[in-house]
């Protein structure tokens, strides 16, 4: 099945509050403990690139008081709901959420232990400029952990994952669910991405609908 590209940036309110109200705590935890379990000297300061509406942000910080995360989203609306979650969590002194777009962040290269990002990369229509970007902000050694969506093989088993995963969600979170499903790589894809860059990461599927991707610069 060929890749069907959607709008890369979540801009619609009711679709960023339909995201934030869904339940991603299975897979966001996941996410954060197998970051900390794969880099336990590495979470210092940390990217999150594509944070949605904050949820990994936060989970990172309550999981490890040492850590400091800049989260930040190319959506106005999901920043606003990432800032808003993080003063409710009282952890703005360690979650600073800001706006900002793969390619071009206005951040601080070399600056970061860490790069993560949580299924963003199929919403580019490029994703090389994700990983270039990943390399110009990042330093010899700074830990990148990326999980992220893959292609089924087909429309109908992009659907059956959707109903699968997802029942009893909200019709816009569905929707959005499917057409994500569609748009994302599949692994061999994502390794013909990093050898292109010259990223040696390991890509690894990791569920049903879920790859890995992680190594060090």
């Amino acid at each position: 099945m060929e890749r069907v590209l959607e709008p890369e940036v979540m801009d619609d309110e009711l679709q960023a509050i339909a995201y934030a109200k869904a339940d991603f705590s299975a897979s966001n935890q996941a996410f954060v403990d197998g970051l900390i379990e794969a880099y336990p000297s590495n979470l210092g300061v940390v990217l999150d690139i594509g944070c949605g509406p904050g949820d990994i942000a936060i989970r990172l910080a309550r999981a490890k008081s040492s850590v400091y995360v800049v989260a930040v989203d190319a959506s106005e609306a999901m920043v606003c709901l990432a800032h808003e979650a993080a003063e409710t969590a009282d952890l703005l002194r360690r979650v600073r959420v800001v706006h900002g777009r793969v390619p071009g962040l206005r951040l601080r290269q070399g600056g970061f232990d860490a790069i993560v990002s949580k299924d963003l990369l199929h919403h580019l229509p490029e994703p090389r400029a994700f990983w270039e970007e990943v390399k110009r902000i990042g330093r010899p050694g700074t830990a990148v952990y990326v999980m992220d969506l893959f292609r089924p093989e087909s429309e109908e088993a992009a659907r059956q994952i959707v109903e699968s995963v997802s029942p009893d969600e909200h019709e816009i979170l569905k929707r959005d669910f499917y057409n994500s499903l569609l748009a994302a790589f599949t692994p061999d894809e994502v390794r013909d991405q990093l050898r292109q860059v010259g990223l040696g990461f390991e890509v690894e599927v990791v569920s049903e609908r879920h790859l890995r991707i992680r190594g060090s610069l």
